[in-house]
C-alpha cells in the first residue's frame, strides 16, 4: 500500500484566515480525499506560522502576549478547515514544543552550511524579510504592503549557503526531481537562479527579535521565522527521529501561494539538499483570488470573510466555486454574482435538477421495486490526469461534462412521455440509466464536495418507504 503526504503553506498568525488560504487547504483536501479513495496510507497536513517580529509587534498593540495572539488566530485557521469539511491529519503549530526542539536539531545538522557574518540591509518588519538597495531606491524608501519607511539594518547574523546550492536546484527542476507546477512557475524559478541565488541571513538578534526559536549554542540569536517555518514540512513527520519521516517523506504534493515560490523552490530544496533529504516530488503553485476584479487588502477596505460565503452557501458550493471558477493555473476573481450565478445555474439547474428529475419519476412509478442502479462506467482519464497536475478546474469540467449531457438526454427521451404511454419496460430502462449515470458522478465529485456526493448516494440507496430526498442545492438570492 502506497503512502501519500501532502501539505499547504502554513498561514501566518498576523490576520484573519482569508479565501486564498481558504482555497489552498480544499486544494490539498481534493488531493487527500482522492489518495484515502485509491486506499493509500495518507497524512495531510496544515497547520500555522507563530513566530517573528510582527506577531510580537501586533500582539503588543493589542497588550496581549505574543503567544495569546497566535492562540487566538491559529484557532481560527483550524475552524477554517472544519467549516470546509476538510479532514487534515496533522495541524501543525511553530509554538509547539516538538516542533521547537526538531527546529533546532535541523539547524545542528545545517551547521556545515551556517556561518556567522556582518549584514547592512533594508528590512521591513511587516515582511519580516530585507530588501535591496535597488528595491529600495525603486519603491522610493517606503514599503508598499504596509506603506511604512524601510529600516537601515546593521547588524550580526547567521547565514546559510544557499548559493552553494544553485545548479544541483536548478538540475532538479529541470529534470523533474523537483516538478514545479504550472511550467511558467518552475520557468520564474530557474530565471531567478540563473540571475544567482546569494546566501541568505537566517537569524535575527534576540535583542531586536525576542518572539522565536533560540539558535543552538547561541542565546543571542533567534532563528528567522521563515527558515525555522520551512521546518514544519518535515517536523510534523517527527524528523530526524521519527518513524512517519521514514515512512511518509518525500512530500507528494506541497501546495503553496505564489507569493512564496522564493522560498519553497529555491531555499527549502537547498535545505534538504543540505540534510541529504530527497525533494518534495511536486509543488504546486495556485494564484491569487481577487474580489470584483480588484486586489484584495485590509487598506483596500475590500476583504472578505470565507466564514460568510460558507455559511451563506454551505462548505461544497464554496468548495466547488473556488476549484472549478478559479483557475488552477493562474489568478482569479470571486464576487457574489459570480459566485451565485454558478450556485444556482450549475448546482442548482443542472447538478441538483438532474437528481430531482431522476428521483421523482423512479418515486412515483417504481416506489414498489425501488430501482437499484449499478455505477455507470465512463472514460475519466480526463479526469484523473486532471487532478494530476492539480489542474482542480478541468477535472471538475470532466464532471461537468457528463452532468449537462445527462440533462440533455433526460431532454430528448423525455422519460415522463415515456410515462404517459405506459411503457413501463423502457421508462425502467432509461431512469436506471439515469440514476447509474448520477452515482458514478457522485463517485468523481466526491473528493470536491464530499456532503454532495454523499447525500446523492443515500437518495438512490433509500427506498420510497425509506426515503432520503433532500433538495441538494435550493436556489437562494443571498445578495
Amino acid at each position: 500500500m502506497k503512502n501519500y503526504f501532502v501539505t499547504t503553506s502554513i498561514p501566518y498568525v498576523n490576520g484573519d484566515p482569508h479565501i486564498g488560504f481558504a482555497m489552498e487547504l480544499i486544494q490539498a483536501d481534493v488531493l487527500a480525499r482522492l489518495a484515502r479513495l485509491e486506499k493509500k496510507q495518507v497524512i495531510f497536513s496544515t497547520g500555522t506560522d507563530e513566530h517573528g517580529g510582527k506577531i510580537a509587534e501586533k500582539a503588543a498593540d493589542l497588550s496581549i502576549t505574543p503567544k495569546a495572539l497566535a492562540d487566538q488566530i491559529s484557532l481560527k485557521f483550524s475552524d477554517l478547515a472544519t467549516k470546509l469539511n476538510v479532514k487534515y491529519d496533522r495541524f501543525i503549530r511553530t509554538t509547539n514544543e516538538e516542533h521547537v526542539k526538531r527546529a533546532q536539531a535541523i539547524w545542528n545538522l545545517l551547521k556545515d552550511d551556517i556561518y556567522k557574518a556582518n549584514y547592512i540591509g533594508w528590512y521591513c518588519t511587516g515582511d519580516e524579510a530585507f530588501f535591496t538597495e535597488t528595491e529600495v531606491k525603486e519603491l522610493n524608501g517606503i514599503c508598499p504592503n504596509h506603506n511604512r519607511p524601510f529600516e537601515r539594518i546593521e547588524e550580526e547574523n547567521y547565514f546559510f549557503r544557499l548559493s552553494k546550492y544553485s545548479e544541483k536546484i536548478k538540475e532538479a527542476i529541470l529534470n523533474k526531481t523537483l516538478n514545479i507546477l504550472p511550467e511558467n512557475k518552475s520557468h520564474e524559478i530557474l530565471t531567478l537562479i540563473d540571475n544567482g541565488l546569494d546566501d541568505v541571513s537566517i537569524s535575527r538578534p534576540q535583542d531586536k527579535i525576542n518572539w522565536g526559536i533560540k539558535t543552538p549554542d547561541d542565546n543571542s540569536q533567534v532563528m528567522y521565522v521563515w527558515f525555522e517555518a520551512l521546518m514544519n514540512y518535515i517536523t510534523v513527520l517527527g524528523y530526524p527521529d521519527g518513524k512517519d519521516f521514514k515512512t511518509y517523506w518525500p512530500a507528494n504534493v506541497q501546495i503553496i501561494g505564489k507569493d512564496i515560490i522564493r522560498f519553497h523552490a529555491a531555499i527549502w530544496p537547498a535545505m534538504l539538499l543540505s540534510l541529504g533529504l530527497e525533494l518534495p516530488e511536486k509543488l504546486y503553485v495556485h494564484g491569487f483570488v481577487t474580489l470584483n476584479g480588484q486586489k484584495i487588502g485590509k487598506s483596500l477596505g475590500n476583504s472578505i470573510s470565507p466564514f460568510e460565503i460558507i455559511d451563506a452557501y454551505g462548505s461544497d458550493a464554496f468548495r466547488y466555486y473556488f476549484l472549478r471558477h478559479i483557475p488552477s493555473y493562474g489568478d482569479g476573481d470571486f464576487s457574489w454574482s459570480l459566485f451565485e450565478d454558478a450556485y444556482n445555474n450549475e448546482l442548482a439547474n443542472e447538478l441538483g435538477n438532474a437528481v430531482q428529475r431522476t428521483i421523482i419519476l423512479i418515486d412515483k412509478y417504481f416506489a414498489d421495486e425501488f430501482i437499484k442502479p449499478t455505477v455507470a462506467q465512463h472514460d475519466i482519464a480526463g479526469y484523473k490526469q486532471a487532478i494530476l497536475e492539480c489542474r482542480f478546474d478541468r477535472a471538475l469540467d470532466v464532471v461537468w461534462e457528463q452532468v449537462r449531457g445527462l440533462n440533455q438526454y433526460i431532454d430528448e427521451t423525455k422519460p415522463w412521455e415515456v410515462a404517459k404511454n405506459n411503457d413501463t419496460v423502457h421508462l425502467k430502462e432509461i431512469l436506471t440509466y439515469q440514476a447509474s449515470n448520477l452515482l458514478e458522478i457522485s463517485i468523481l465529485i466526491q473528493p470536491f464536495m464530499p456532503v454532495t456526493a454523499l447525500n446523492i448516494r443515500k437518495i438512490f440507496s433509500s427506498s420510497a418507504d425509506n426515503k432520503f430526498r433532500q433538495i441538494l442545492f435550493p436556489k437562494l438570492d443571498k445578495k
